[in-house]
């Protein structure tokens, strides 16, 4: 099989060499996943009951623009692929390397691809082959009770009539893609493309859904941040895991602008002129999730400037009383110090001079809390 290909006029399609594709640094972190629908209940239809993959694996064909059959054996998928009005899904969860090379094969596809669709971690890309496209994308929600990030990996070999998806987990609700293209099933004529653009659009919207909800936690933390009973620890940590939380985000919102824009092009004859508004509305999600993202991340970079700078005021305003009682206070100790010495003064040893020190604190002390309260430092 020839080697992957690439075209220097765009920057969409990631680099493919003999690595796996996560560059260092660029790939998400591992994060616990988060769970849509039972697994083995979403898409029940479509679940095959004989397959020679050890995973669960789902099944759909399209003929002429219309659902012809659903769950039927993956071994069945082979009588189909010369004829070109059949449009074919295959779901495969949690695959195993042994169970993608019972596929490899089948559909031709590059080694280094199937590597990349075992091993987990993967960057969002698009990458492209002789005879298909790879690519990696990632679901995303907000644990609102903590500001974490959960992620669900979902990868996808993109044939010229056959989808085939590879879910990682269970945190991407496939039932919920499944509806998606039934709603739009008057567009299923467009193959491949309309498949592609069903899921890419569930994704996006995820994405849209978690920037919205971090907006929400954002507003909460403003509130919170000026509240009289503010813990700023609290606010310090809940700021803390939201920025984290967007930069894992950003990885992944980020990307997904360059896999759409390439998708769009000509040359890769996947989406059709008709799919192509399409496309360009999923297009603009992404732009918009995009600049949102950057946006809430400088918001919340400046949300913990702002705690510092509040908690730098209060210890101002808490250091300003203290230095005022300890003024207050050092008068007494004076005159008592004063009148401690052991020589002889005006008063010594008699009630006048007790009466007099005394008289000299009360006021003393009483006109310093008077100046001090009239310059707001009590």
């Amino acid at each position: 099989m020839n080697a992957p290909q690439r075209d220097g006029q765009t920057g969409g399609l990631a680099q493919v060499d003999g690595t796996s594709g996560g560059a260092a640094g660029a790939q998400p972190p591992a994060t616990e996943t988060f769970h849509g629908r039972d697994p083995d209940t979403v898409a029940a239809s479509a679940i095959c009951a004989v397959t020679p993959t050890k995973c669960q694996a789902r099944t759909r064909l399209y003929r002429d623009g219309q659902l012809e059959r659903e769950g039927f054996p993956v071994a069945e998928i082979s009588d189909y692929m010369d004829d070109r009005s059949v449009t074919i899904w295959l779901d495969l969860r949690d695959p195993d390397r042994d169970d993608l090379g019972v596929l490899s094969e089948e559909f031709g596809l590059h080694p280094l691809a199937v590597e990349d669709a075992v091993h987990e971690h993967q960057r969002p890309k698009l990458d492209r082959y002789r005879t298909h496209l790879f690519l990696t994308a990632y679901g995303a929600k907000l644990v609102t009770s903590t500001g974490e990030l959960a992620t669900s990996e979902l990868a996808a070999f993109i044939t010229e009539r056959a989808l085939i998806t590879v879910r990682k987990d269970d945190g991407l609700d496939i039932g919920a893609v499944v509806d998606r293209w039934d709603a739009s099933s008057d567009l299923a004529k467009f193959g491949v493309g309309y498949l592609l653009h069903g899921l890419l659009d569930f994704i996006v919207d995820g994405h849209f859904e978690t920037v919205q909800s971090m907006d929400d936690s954002v507003e909460a933390l403003e509130d919170d941040l000026f509240a009289a009973n503010s813990q700023s620890m609290d606010v310090q940590r809940r700021s803390y895991e939201l920025r984290k939380s967007l930069v894992l985000l950003r990885r992944i919102v980020i990307p997904m602008r360059e896999v759409v824009n390439s998708l769009m092009r000509r040359d890769l004859h996947v989406v059709s002129d008709d799919m192509m508004p399409y496309y360009q509305d999923v297009y603009d999600h992404v732009l918009r999730a995009a600049d949102w993202t950057d946006s809430l991340r400088d918001l919340v970079t400046t949300i913990l400037e702002t705690n510092l700078t509040i908690q730098g005021n209060r210890m101002n305003v808490i250091t300003k009383k203290v230095t005022s009682w300890a003024a207050i206070i050092a008068v007494p100790t004076f005159v008592t110090g004063f009148y401690g010495m052991n020589v002889p003064y005006p008063g010594f040893s008699r009630a006048a001079g007790l009466v007099a020190s005394v008289t000299l604190m009360i006021v003393a002390a009483a006109l310093l809390y008077f100046v001090f309260k009239r310059k707001d430092w009590l």
